[in-house]
């Protein structure tokens, strides 16, 4: 049996600091507010757009990179396989450490090692060496992937969180389709997969580097009070 949980968001909502516009504004006046307007939410949007950028390159365009440099397809799915495993199963304590330490060193550390994965997999070559740029990759998506929703949702008010998340995920999600066009364009235009490659390190560092300078800690540790508790 579920139960439904208005009623506690209606009592988080009371007591939550940050406003946002009203539902009752309109949908489109929320969106934009989310998308461009609060510098905040736009840095998460702009990050969930580049970390997808990220994820198209590797399901779409590293197969054909490792192919050209003679890697079967078994080789292939291990390299890509390896990816996807650690950053699905990283998530079972990178969310953890960001309810630890805060959102933001895991958001910022997870945008440059996924960056520095990016920039290693362009310098190497040979299948041990790939799986381990594979592996620092999907360590750094398990870093920030988690915690770039859960930076969002602790900074919506409660009423307004489902509206404001799915902003955010629409622009996450629509990153695989700027991801194909742009990436597509980049490889046709140079004729190689390596620009698209160099191309993806530097948006998903340029990224990191937004959040970095432009957004404040979001769940801060709690002050531990001296003296006997």
């Amino acid at each position: 049996r579920v139960r439904d949980t208005i009623a506690w968001v209606h009592a988080e909502h009371a007591t939550h600091p940050v406003s946002a516009p009203s539902a009752s504004a309109g949908w489109m006046h929320g969106f934009i507010d989310v998308s461009f307007r609060n510098p905040r939410y736009r840095a998460f949007c702009q990050a969930g757009v580049a970390n997808k950028v990220a994820d198209t390159l590797v399901w779409v365009l590293f197969p054909l990179y490792f192919l050209q440099h003679a890697m079967g397809m078994v080789a292939i799915g291990w390299i890509t396989g390896v990816y996807g495993a650690v950053w699905g199963l990283s998530q079972l304590w990178t969310g953890h450490l960001a309810d630890r330490i805060g959102r933001k060193i895991p958001i910022v550390s997870g945008f440059f090692l996924l960056s520095a994965g990016l920039v290693a997999t362009a310098l190497v070559q040979g299948f041990v060496l790939w799986i381990s740029t594979a592996l620092i990759m999907g360590l750094g998506m398990a870093l920030l992937y988690p915690n770039l929703v859960a930076a969002m949702s602790d900074t919506a008010p409660p009423l307004e969180r489902g509206r404001i998340l799915g902003v955010y995920r629409y622009w996450r999600d629509t990153g695989y389709a700027i991801g194909g066009l742009l990436l597509g364009l980049v490889a046709q235009w140079s004729n190689e997969i390596l620009p698209a490659i160099w191309a993806t390190a530097g948006i998903v560092a340029l990224s990191g580097l937004w959040v970095a300078l432009a957004v404040k800690e979001t769940h801060p540790r709690p002050v531990q009070k001296k003296g006997n508790v």
